[in-house]
C-alpha cells in the first residue's frame, strides 16, 4: 500500500518502521523543517518495553539511555523526605524512574536511523486537505503538491490537524483540558556538582505547584514546572507567544522557595522552553474511511500516567500488526489495496487496543478536588511529604498506584509477520 503518515514524532516513526519493513510504500510529512529532536526525558514501561524488544532496538536504546538512579522528594530547605530507586532488576513494575529512560531527541534519532532508506520524508509541509474517494485518498499538501494514497495516518500530536479534518467542520474537538494545569519543560546550563548523582528531585509547595529537576548531562539540568491557573488565563495563554508563557510561569512561581528563584531568573535565556496545557484526548472512533489516528492524536493520556510514549509505541505495533494480518499481498487479487481488508485492520486495531487505553486514561483528571485542597497549603504539603517518606521507608513502590503501567487483563498481541521479520543491512527484507 501507499501510506501517508502525518507527523514525524515517535508514534509516526514507530509505525513507519513496521510498515516499511513489511514492504509498504511509506511517506511521512512533518510541518517542521527538519527532524524534531527537542524535548526532555521520556521513558518506556511495561508493554512498551516488549515492543522495543520486538523491534530489535533494545541494545541501541540502552546505548543512548539516561542513567537516572531514582527520584527523591525534598522540602524547601533541600531536606530529603523520600527516595524511590529505579527498578533495574528486569522484573515487576517500573518505579518513578524507569529502567528505560531516554531523551526524546535521542529516541527520535534512533527510530529515524532504523528506517534506513525505506521511507520518504516531506519536511516543512503539512496536509492542507484530503478527499477520501473510497478506493483511495487524495491529499493536497501546504506546498501545493498532491498525491494519492491507500491510507492516511494522523500521528500529529495532541492538537492533531488530521483529527480535526477527520471529525469535520463545526464538530467539537476531542481535547479534554485537565484542571487548568500548565506544565513547562526546559533545560538550564548547570555543571554537575561534586558528589551529585543522577537523581531526579521533586519539590512540592503550596498552591498545588510542583518542580522537578533531573540530569541527563554533566553540563545541563532539566527543569519541569507544573501548576494551575484560572480558567481565563488558561484559555488566554493558548494564543500567546513563548515570552508571555514564560512570564506566566514567573508569576505562578514567584514565592515558591527552594531553588525556584534561580530557576525563574534563568528563564530569560532559555531557548528550549515548551509550555503544555495538560489535556486528555478522547474520541469515540479512531478511524473514518481511509483515515486513522495514532498516538496522542487518538488517545493522549497526559504525563500523569507515565504512559504517553509507551502508548504510542504499542499502538503503532498493533496497527501495523493488524494491517499485516488483514492486508496480505496477493499478486493476483492485489488484496492489500482492497478497502474491506483495510477496514478490517483498522477496526481490529481499535478493538484490541482501546481496552488498554481505557485503563490508562481511567480516572485521569476526575478527582473531586479534596486532595488538591489539602496540598494547596503548607501543612498539606508537609503531610504529603510525610506520606511519601513512610512509603519510601517501607519500600512501597507508590508509582504502582500513581502511574498506569499495570494494565490488567490485557496481553500484547503477537504478530508473527512483524516479529519474525529479519532486515538485511541495506534495509530490504530477508
Amino acid at each position: 500500500m501507499r501510506v501517508l503518515i502525518s507527523g514525524a514524532g515517535i508514534a509516526g516513526h514507530a509505525l513507519a518502521f513496521w510498515l516499511s519493513r513489511l514492504g509498504h510504500h511509506v511517506t511521512v510529512t512533518e510541518r517542521f523543517s527538519s527532524l524534531r529532536t527537542n524535548g526532555l526525558q521520556i521513558d518506556l514501561r511495561g508493554h512498551g518495553i516488549e515492543v522495543l524488544k520486538h523491534m530489535g532496538l533494545e541494545e541501541a536504546f540502552r546505548v543512548k539511555s539516561v542513567s537516572e538512579q531514582g527520584l527523591q522528594v525534598v522540602d524547601g530547605r533541600g531536606k530529603r523526605w523520600a527516595y524511590f530507586p529505579a527498578n533495574n532488576t528486569g522484573n515487576g513494575m517500573q518505579s518513578f524512574t524507569s529502567e528505560f529512560e531516554i531523551m526524546r531527541g535521542d529516541f527520535c534519532r534512533l527510530l529515524h536511523d532504523a528506517l534506513g532508506n525505506r521511507v520518504e520524508f516531506y519536511f516543512g509541509t503539512f496536509i492542507e486537505s484530503y478527499r477520501d474517494e473510497g478506493d483511495k485518498i487524495d491529499i493536497r499538501f501546504s506546498d501545493s503538491r498532491t498525491g494519492s494514497f491507500d491510507l492516511l495516518v494522523g500521528a500529529d500530536g495532541q492538537f492533531s490537524r488530521t483529527r480535526r479534518m477527520m471529525l469535520g467542520q463545526n464538530m467539537p474537538d476531542a481535547v479534554v483540558p485537565i484542571q487548568n494545569m500548565l506544565l513547562a519543560y526546559f533545560t538550564v546550563p548547570l555543571p554537575i556538582q561534586a558528589e551529585e548523582k543522577y537523581i531526579a528531585t521533586l519539590y512540592m509547595t503550596s498552591g498545588g505547584r510542583g518542580v522537578m529537576t533531573r540530569r541527563h548531562d554533566p553540563n545541563y539540568m532539566q527543569v519541569y514546572l507544573g501548576g494551575k491557573v484560572g480558567i481565563d488565563e488558561f484559555q488566554a495563554l493558548q494564543d500567546k507567544d513563548v515570552e508571555e508563557e514564560k512570564a506566566a510561569f514567573a508569576r505562578m512561581f514567584k514565592d515558591a522557595g527552594w531553588k525556584v528563584p534561580d530557576i525563574i531568573k534563568s528563564l530569560a535565556d532559555v531557548d528550549d522552553f515548551y509550555c503544555e496545557r495538560m489535556a486528555l484526548v478522547k474520541i469515540d472512533h479512531w478511524s473514518r474511511g481511509r483515515v486513522v489516528l495514532l498516538g496522542d492524536a487518538a488517545y493522549c493520556p497526559t504525563v500523569n500516567t507515565g504512559m504517553g510514549t509507551t502508548s504510542a509505541i504499542v499502538g503503532a505495533y498493533i496497527l501495523a500488526g493488524e494491517i499485516a494480518t488483514a492486508c496480505v499481498w496477493n499478486e493476483d487479487t492485489n488484496i492489500s489495496h482492497k478497502k474491506e481488508s483495510l477496514m478490517t485492520a483498522l477496526e481490529k486495531y481499535e478493538r484490541k487496543f482501546r481496552p488498554f487505553m481505557d485503563q490508562v486514561q481511567d480516572g485521569v483528571g476526575q478527582d473531586d478536588g479534596k486532595w488538591d485542597r489539602v496540598t494547596s497549603t503548607q501543612i498539606g504539603v508537609f503531610l504529603q511529604n510525610c506520606m511519601m517518606g513512610l512509603a519510601s521507608l517501607m519500600r512501597i513502590n507508590i508509582a504502582d498506584y500513581m502511574m498506569k503501567e499495570n494494565v490488567k487483563n490485557w496481553s500484547l498481541p503477537y504478530y508473527e509477520r512483524l516479529v519474525c521479520l529479519d532486515t538485511a543491512s541495506d534495509g530490504s527484507i530477508d
